[in-house]
């Protein structure tokens, strides 16, 4: 189902509505790992926690996850070719920007029936993420991106890297 916008124009699709702020938020994240620190991989701040190369590549692989949410109608993560962990900015930017181009290719077409039909995420064959494709998009989605963006900055303020501007000036950016 369409939103009536303004008399005269086209109607708004749900994804319009829904996620305009998509594309702040992957510009925001390219620019967070445009400052990714080559070569650093295997670094991680303790024992709990992920190398930055495994976290950074995560965010990029998180991306692609979301095409996959408009894509498909199940995933088995144990099985998915996800993005291997990646070691340099340049690495990086090249996936997430492929990841993002098909995730914005497919938030451009994607109808209100499809955001309203479930998907699944599966853990060796046992549902583990499941819901209306929309609801995920938000959460699973865009607010787990920008959970481990954040996580990310926090490991380059460990390591002395310049945090750029996510949502107004950083402290190294005033």
């Amino acid at each position: 189902m369409t939103t009536p916008t303004k008399q005269g124009s086209a109607p708004a699709t749900h994804a319009a509505l829904l996620f305009p702020d998509f594309q702040h938020e992957l510009a925001t994240t390219r620019r967070v790992l445009e400052r990714y620190p080559d070569g650093k991989g295997e670094w991680k701040p303790d024992a709990k926690s992920r190398s930055i190369g495994q976290l950074a590549s995560h965010i990029v692989d998180m991306v692609s996850l979301g095409a996959d949410v408009l894509e498909t109608d199940e995933v088995e993560y144990t099985t998915r070719a996800g993005t291997p962990t990646l070691d340099s900015a340049k690495a990086l930017t090249d996936a997430f920007d492929r990841n993002a181009a098909r995730l914005t290719k497919d938030l451009d077409n994607v109808s209100d029936d499809t955001l309203a039909k479930p998907w699944v995420l599966k853990f060796q064959g046992h549902p583990g993420v499941t819901g209306v494709r929309r609801d995920l998009l938000r959460s699973f989605l865009m607010s787990h991106l920008i959970h481990h963006r954040a996580q990310l900055a926090g490991y380059y303020r460990t390591l002395g890297i310049p945090v750029p501007p996510i949502y107004g000036p950083s402290a190294d950016e005033r």
